[in-house]
């Protein structure tokens, strides 16, 4: 039964809570079956309804002979005829039907096929196929406050026909409004790259982001009884406007990141090297010497052009 619940008030007599529309007032109805038969007991309800229409036809022909009861009878029989067949619907596989009876709720029809519900009765087909569509390109300002363009693909089905049909306007509408909504609330909520300890960023942490996407589009759209399947990520970017100057901070980063696995590298090899040179005997080396010779090897492993080498003929102290 479709109610509508009006909003709470506190003890100071102002509304409590967050009002719904425009009277801070909702449509609260959920979905439950119609009463409906199957395509056995539809299919006599048509054959009676034709045999009542085709029987009509001769008590018309003798009533003309002049008897009016005939006449009645097969007025009665066309219009029960008729009646009959307002009664029978056909519903296709992922399809439902919506049943009203004088814009009253009665149900929603789910079994397909040829099916027999009540005579007069306004239906609505309502799908409830999985679909799925791509939001708008959003610009966003992340977490850091660099402008990005993001877009994503939610996918989602009618779960409660009810809902979709009386409690919002256009319940399709209604998830694409949403879905960009929460994707942008998200899309904030994050920085781009480059997340601090416990943070997670856009790019590195896609699944995880996708995963909230989706919970925040499904908590938005759950008043229109709609059932989000999954929601990914389908653009991300920086705005053009930075993207240049975010390219050479990345690649800045890059290089910073590949000369500290060089210098470790580096360093590591000095320190084998000296030891197998002390391990060995092969040269007695004092702090003076050792730091000349650490400063050269670092120098070589550490330089990007071809080491040249220098043949010291004298003494390191003259």
């Amino acid at each position: 039964m479709s109610e509508t619940v009006p909003p709470q008030e506190s003890q100071g007599g102002e509304p409590a809570g967050q009002p719904v529309g425009h009277s801070g007032a909702r449509v609260d109805i959920e979905e439950r079956p119609a009463r409906s038969a199957g395509a056995a007991a539809a299919a006599l309800v048509l054959l009676l309804a034709l045999g009542l229409l085709g029987g009509s036809i001769p008590l018309f022909v003798a009533a003309e002979g002049g008897s009016a009861a005939l006449g009645v009878l097969g007025v009665v029989a066309i219009l029960v005829g008729v009646l009959a067949l307002t009664a029978l619907s056909i519903v296709s596989p992922g399809q439902t039907m919506v049943v009203q009876l004088f814009g009253r709720y009665l149900g929603t029809i789910r079994r397909t096929g040829l099916v027999l519900t009540v005579p007069l009765t306004t239906r609505k087909k309502v799908s409830v196929r999985v679909r799925n569509f791509e939001t708008n390109e959003l610009k966003v300002n992340e977490a850091d406050g660099n402008p990005i363009n993001i877009a994503a693909i939610v996918v989602w089905q009618v779960a409660d026909t009810a809902k979709a049909t009386f409690a919002v306007e256009d319940y399709a509408d209604f998830v694409r409004v949403q879905s960009e909504s929460a994707l942008r609330h998200v899309a904030m909520s994050h920085p781009y790259d480059h997340a601090d300890d416990g943070e997670q960023s856009l790019r590195g942490a896609t699944d995880l982001v996708s995963g909230e996407i989706a919970a925040e589009v499904a908590a938005r759209v759950v008043i229109a009884g709609i059932e989000v399947i999954e929601a990914r990520i389908s653009n991300l970017a920086y705005a053009p406007e930075i993207a240049q100057a975010m390219l050479q901070r990345q690649q800045a980063g890059a290089i910073i990141a590949a000369r500290e696995r060089i210098v470790e590298g580096a360093v590591s090899m000095v320190e084998d090297a000296l030891s197998r040179l002390e391990r060995d005997d092969v040269v007695v080396l004092d702090d003076e010497r050792r730091a000349a010779m650490v400063s050269n090897l670092l120098v070589v492993l550490c330089g990007e052009g071809r080491a040249t080498p220098v043949v010291n003929t004298g003494s390191l102290y003259a």
